[in-house]
């Protein structure tokens, strides 16, 4: 009777687990592996065609899945990378597809994701070239600090924070930021990403004692 009780309660969790797992999670989780695969792993040449084929897969799940927020986070990030990639003449306005994505999603939950879509607005003032309602570090502080209170620890608000503060000439204050960065908490599954990121934050803080 034991054994039995023992399969059937192992049965129950196992059920209980995948209960919980929705399909709008594994749409996500397989953006989030798709991103760093594309991001990291891809050739520099390729990135641009992997960035545009995955745009599309982004906005299919957003459109499937309306008044989430999760979904036009990451068709917001993703579309946010492929500007990074494009030419000047198509990066502009793929830029504020991703802010207007990202705002939407704002609305909806800004918390949603940890304030992903806080700390990928504060991402993309100060990354794009001033032109428009971009390349405003002030903008780009305010969303930084607002991610942090969301979620402080985090690997992701306090790498791009680091930046901005590489941009703004406080080196010290940069370095303060990748440090904790490079001590945030493990994200589970997001493992792809966390080494991707880790390495970037270490070139960071390589560049700033070279000084």
């Amino acid at each position: 009777m034991k054994m039995y009780a023992w399969l059937i309660a192992l049965l129950f969790a196992a059920n209980t687990a995948f209960a919980e797992t929705t399909p709008l999670d594994t749409s996500i989780e397989k953006l989030q592996h798709d991103w760093a695969k594309a991001y990291y792993q891809t050739p520099e040449k390729d990135k641009e065609a992997a960035f545009e084929k995955l745009v599309e897969e982004a906005h299919k799940v957003s459109t499937a899945n309306p008044g989430r927020a999760e979904p036009l986070i990451w068709e917001g990030i993703i579309t946010s990378t492929l500007a990074k990639y494009q030419s000047i003449f198509s990066a502009g306005g793929t830029a504020k597809a991703a802010r207007d994505l990202l705002l939407a999603a704002e609305k909806i939950d800004a918390n949603a994701l940890h304030g992903s879509a806080l700390t990928s607005l504060g991402s993309l003032y100060y990354k794009v070239p001033r032109f428009g309602s971009f390349g405003d570090h002030d903008k780009a502080r305010d969303y930084l600090e607002r991610a942090l209170k969301v979620n402080p620890d985090g690997i992701d608000p306090n790498f791009f924070m680091g930046e901005l503060m590489v941009e703004r000439g406080d080196h010290a204050k940069a370095l303060e930021y990748f440090k904790k960065a490079s001590n945030a908490p493990a994200r589970p599954g997001r493992e792809d990403a966390d080494t991707g990121r880790k390495a970037e934050i270490q070139e960071a803080i390589r560049k700033i004692e070279k000084k």
